[in-house]
């Protein structure tokens, strides 16, 4: 691959095959990530998780930075929030290379700016700017790729503030730990055994091409079978670069991030912790947690897709609980992003003060609506779509009265339509979804 990388910045910095990773290009993105996020700082770090094109990665994003003058060090293999945590007490920038829950041959390069905080699209927009400066600058100049110095030790400290934040209530209840073969292999078991939690760990052993293979939050089955086998009190699932957190029951039945998002915001309210008894979410939170929180009193805050959505939400409104289906948590006032294995022992402690099995404080939480998500492929994207197909939602909605909604969403990578429908049973939201896909493909299909 050339200079001209075909690697945009995405939802959550740029991804896609390692392969077009070239060192020339990631030198210049580093090269520019220092100089438009580290102008008050004299050092930057970086982390990586396990797939086996990171180190390399690693070594020429280090001699980006180290073009811009900027002192590269290296928290080694960590989890996403480490890398955040550290941005925040050290005062500096901080990159994660890390394709998350994608497959090993993937990998993807993230930022943090000082202060530990996701970028806005401002500063996005700024940093795209300056890797086309840098890429024209530089030409094909070669890349002398370098080992960054270590600050692993950094990883431990941050560990000491997960531990910190744990609780004392653990009732020396089992589980059992997916680590998606990831970040997460060495130091969530770790920080759950100093927590005095008994714990079964799963897919902890990373050998550069097996992280998410099969396992983590987005292949819980391994996890929910144990689980049941063992007889333990419940499971928990991170993802590559344990940014995410997904649990499964006593029964084996999986619970998702607005479940946990849903107990959380029930526990926090009764504690009077819950910040201007709010939550935040994304327009795909499941609506049997928007009933819930209305029954409760608790005011929901939409966003679009996207965690960095929910941190700039949460930061609008001084609110201290956000997240995502998709397990993204974030407790405002303890972290500042998504923490999978915070929002572990935050789990921990909820449901061990709670003392009843898990299965049952799931129930009491939210009760889950059937949703039905269909994808529709379109030749031509439609930014416009959900406004011409608006009669036929509308109609839908109708409908479904109080106990049902559909959302029709353009892919902001693929040629998709997604198309979403809630409702009382699985059976009426698939008939609505079969009916607002047909309306897209006709709306699509119109010069």
């Amino acid at each position: 691959m050339d200079m001209t990388s075909p690697l945009r910045f995405g939802t959550d910095g740029v991804r896609g095959p390692a392969v077009q990773f070239d060192d020339a290009w990631v030198a210049a993105l580093g090269e520019a990530a220092a100089r438009v996020l580290g102008a008050d700082a004299t050092s930057m770090v970086i982390a990586r998780d396990t797939r086996e094109s990171g180190a390399g990665i690693e070594a020429a994003l280090a001699a980006g930075i180290a073009r811009a003058g900027l002192h590269a060090v290296s928290l080694g293999v960590a989890p996403t929030p480490c890398a955040a945590w550290v941005a925040a007490e050290r005062t500096v920038p901080a990159a994660v290379i890390s394709a998350s829950h994608n497959p090993w041959h993937d990998n993807g390069i993230k930022f943090f700016a000082v202060g530990g905080r996701k970028l806005s699209d401002d500063v996005e927009r700024a940093l795209e700017a300056e890797i086309d400066r840098v890429v024209a600058q530089r030409g094909a100049e070669p890349v002398l790729p370098i080992i960054p110095d270590d600050a692993s030790d950094a990883v431990q400290q941050w560990c000491d503030a997960i531990v910190a934040l744990g609780g004392e209530s653990h009732d020396g209840s089992r589980i059992v730990v997916d680590c998606a073969n990831g970040a997460a292999s060495v130091v969530g078991p770790t920080v759950l055994a100093r927590l005095g939690i008994e714990c079964e760990v799963l897919s902890a052993a990373p050998d550069g091409r097996n992280i998410n293979a099969a396992c983590g939050s987005t292949h819980p089955d391994d996890l929910r079978r144990r689980v049941v086998e063992s007889g333990a009190a419940l499971g928990l699932a991170f993802d590559g670069d344990a940014d995410r957190l997904l649990a499964v029951d006593e029964t084996g039945e999986l619970v998702d991030g607005d479940q946990l998002l849903a107990m959380f915001a029930h526990d926090l309210r009764a504690r009077g912790a819950l910040a201007h008894d709010t939550v935040v979410v994304t327009v795909m939170t499941n609506l049997g947690f928007r009933l819930a929180m209305h029954d409760a009193g608790i005011t929901v805050v939409d966003t679009p897709v996207g965690d960095r959505h929910v941190l700039a939400a949460l930061e609008a409104t001084g609110a201290s609980l956000g997240g995502e289906q998709s397990g993204h948590l974030v407790f405002a006032d303890l972290a500042t992003t998504g923490d999978g294995l915070l929002a572990a022992v935050q789990l921990l402690d909820l449901v061990a003060r709670d003392g009843r099995p898990f299965s049952q404080i799931v129930a009491s939480a939210m009760t889950r609506l059937p949703q039905v998500l269909v994808n529709v492929p379109v030749a031509v994207r439609r930014p416009d779509i959900a406004a011409l197909v608006a009669d036929e939602v509308a109609q839908v909605e109708r409908r479904l009265g109080g106990r049902g909604r559909a959302l029709i969403r353009p892919s902001g990578t693929e040629p998709l339509v997604r198309v979403m429908v809630e409702a009382e049973s699985a059976a009426i939201a698939e008939a609505a979804a079969a009916t607002l896909a047909a309306a897209v493909e006709r709306a699509s299909a119109v010069d």
